[in-house]
């Protein structure tokens, strides 16, 4: 096998290369790297051709040489095999009778929840009404924590707009004394990209210049979790999290609180609220919501009913794209590659949950595992002349460049995914999308990005300091693009500027991007220790500032910190329409969710629970 790169991928790919200016100024990876590489240095490798036809055999069996089978036995070492299997091609998680049922009785349900929605809009507030003030927002946040906000999306947007001019009209005289209503207003209109200042919260300071609600756990938590709105320079929001955090977590270890508060506790210390997976909260939020005292049966109800279609919907999306994967390996030799169709179904879902999306749902999976695959080729197996012999055909896109340049090993390989690609472009022009071309950009793109990495492992370039290792690297942890082909996905509400703009690394997009290469890098770092390992983030930080690996781990987390700022900010700006705005929000909450305690993609078992109760047991 090759000598590893000096800048390695996980999901979403390795490095980049050459700097361009952004549009709004920032410097940012472009591809490909330029430079003529060096020699390298250290055994050579050994060619993609050798390594897949001498180890394993099409069916992933081994050859009867005892030294083939132990370096296939190397070669798999790395990766799992697939938790899932065939088991979603014969899973139903309930009859087409019961399905028709749960529908009928949802669709009335629906109707009831509109009913609650828009009276509690319709009523009156004066000022210094918190308790109403509070219901209303409450009311707003339960139904998102549930997932059946998207239902009410029209009646949401008109409740929050007018909680935000009422405070806006009326300043101080609307302004809340209660810590609580104060900070869930705070956090639901940020979330919801309304501009709202921090100073919101000077009035609630001690004598210390602190904010805290004494013995309060609720408060405290949403105080905790509105402070994680911040933007960059919020001092008071900053101290806010300081001091916070250690409350909560003195709190929680004093062992005196009720079990199910305590896990509260624990879970917004974990993930502030912003951050979760929404359909990972909602299944988690229907528990909680059904124990408390003040629940509207009717919503708790909804909730349930609602939860199960979608399941319904992803179930048989999991079934299809599972016949799909289970057809494609039968002609394609993947035993180089992580197995992992079930996890970036769960990853993309994430991302893009709404069931209207279904098809969104399906092409990111099939395109971002295909991204997935080629990381695993440049990353694991490819010589420089294969690197550049494959990634000329991608610039070529045609069958003639099976037969001319395409090595016969991976010939079908390469077929798949012009095939996959071009019937998905065929299918979003059938939907009249104005955008369906750029799949075929972002998949020259890929290319491009992973064959500059291999450059860049043939220079040994290890660099200067964690600033320019992002510069490098961030056109190939693959971000950016799985976040242009959610845009593509979502058909009329992006335009071509809209694709121009994320190409261009802004800073919301740069923020999420940067976020991948860091948790990837962190999740990362122990198991390239036991092998030929490359220079990641994790090793510039310690190389730059002189410290140890748990003290530069600390230094890149903070990095995210600032990236969730910039998050943040990217929703306040409003540059385009919110429903844009958060899918990169959603992006950024799915690598939080799968680098949480480890690369759960490479490593699925951490996973494995979480799928089990989104897609094969009902909610009752």
């Amino acid at each position: 096998m090759r000598q590893s790169s000096m800048f390695h991928g996980g999901i979403f790919g390795a490095c980049a290369c050459v700097y361009i200016k952004g549009r709004e100024g920032i410097d940012l990876p472009h591809n490909p790297a330029t430079r003529t590489p060096k020699p390298r240095e250290g055994p050579p490798a050994v060619s993609m051709a050798s390594t897949l036809t001498t180890i394993c055999s099409p069916g992933g069996g081994v050859t009867s040489s005892s030294s083939a089978a132990a370096a296939e036995q190397d070669c798999r070492r790395q990766y799992a095999p697939s938790v899932w299997g065939d088991f979603f091609i014969a899973h139903q998680l309930c009859t087409p009778e019961e399905l028709l049922s749960t529908q009928q009785k949802a669709s009335a349900k629906k109707e009831e929840v509109r009913r609650i929605l828009l009276a509690a809009d319709a009523a009156a507030v004066t000022s210094g009404d918190d308790d109403l003030v509070a219901r209303k927002l409450e009311l707003v946040d339960a139904l998102q924590r549930l997932g059946v906000d998207y239902h009410y999306k029209e009646e949401i947007d008109a409740l929050l707009r007018a909680v935000h001019e009422d405070h806006h009209d009326h300043g101080a005289s609307a302004s809340s004394h209660d810590l609580y209503v104060t900070s869930l207003r705070f956090y639901l209109l940020r979330k919801h990209g309304y501009t709202v200042s921090s100073d919101v919260f000077a009035k609630f300071r001690d004598e210390q210049g602190n904010i805290s609600s004494d013995d309060d756990m609720t408060t405290l938590m949403m105080l905790y979790d509105a402070a994680h709105m911040r933007t960059r320079g919020e001092d008071i929001l900053d101290n806010i999290i300081v001091f916070n955090k250690s409350r909560l977590e003195t709190v929680v270890k004093s062992e005196n609180l009720e079990p199910d508060l305590a896990e509260e506790v624990t879970i917004t210390l974990e993930t502030t609220r912003f951050r979760r997976a929404e359909r990972v909260e909602a299944r988690r939020f229907i528990s909680v919501y059904e124990k408390k005292a003040t629940r509207d049966d009717t919503i708790l109800e909804f909730a349930k009913l609602d939860y199960n279609i979608v399941q319904a919907v992803y179930c048989d999306e999991l079934k299809q794209l599972s016949m799909w994967w289970k057809d494609l390996r039968s002609q394609v030799d993947m035993t180089f590659s992580r197995d992992r169709l079930v996890e970036m179904y769960f990853w993309m879902t994430v991302i893009v949950y709404e069931p209207d999306y279904s098809y969104s749902r399906i092409m990111l999976t099939k395109l971002v595992l295909y991204i997935a695959l080629l990381d695993d080729i440049y990353d694991n197996y490819s010589t420089t002349d294969e690197s550049n012999i494959f990634t000329t055909a991608f610039k070529r896109w045609d069958d003639k460049a099976v037969e001319e340049q395409i090595p016969q090993h991976l010939r079908n390989f390469y077929k798949s995914v012009i095939r996959t690609a071009d019937e998905i472009v065929a299918e979003l022009k059938v939907q009249n999308n104005k955008n369906s071309e750029v799949v075929r950009e972002v998949m020259f793109h890929v290319a491009e990005s992973y064959h500059a990495e291999v450059k860049w492992r043939d220079e040994q370039y290890v660099p200067a300091d964690v600033d320019e290792h992002l510069q490098i690297s961030l056109g190939s942890i693959m971000a950016m693009q799985v976040v242009v082909l959610t845009f593509v996905s979502m058909g009329d509400v992006t335009t071509r500027e809209i694709i121009d703009w994320a190409f261009t690394y802004p800073r919301m997009i740069r923020a999420v991007t940067a976020m991948a290469r860091i948790l990837n890098d962190i999740m990362s770092y122990e198991r390239e220790q036991a092998s030929d390992h490359m220079a990641s983030t994790v090793q510039t930080c310690m190389k730059q500032y002189g410290v140890t690996v748990e003290e530069a781990i600390e230094k890149l987390k903070f990095i995210c910190e600032e990236a969730w700022m910039d998050i943040v900010q990217g929703c306040l700006d409003q540059k385009y329409p919110m429903a844009i705005l958060h899918k990169v929000v959603s992006v950024g909450r799915s690598l939080d969710f799968i680098y949480k305690r480890e690369d759960s993609y490479t490593l699925p078992s951490n996973l494995k629970d979480t799928i089990t109760s989104l897609y094969t047991k009902l909610v009752v």
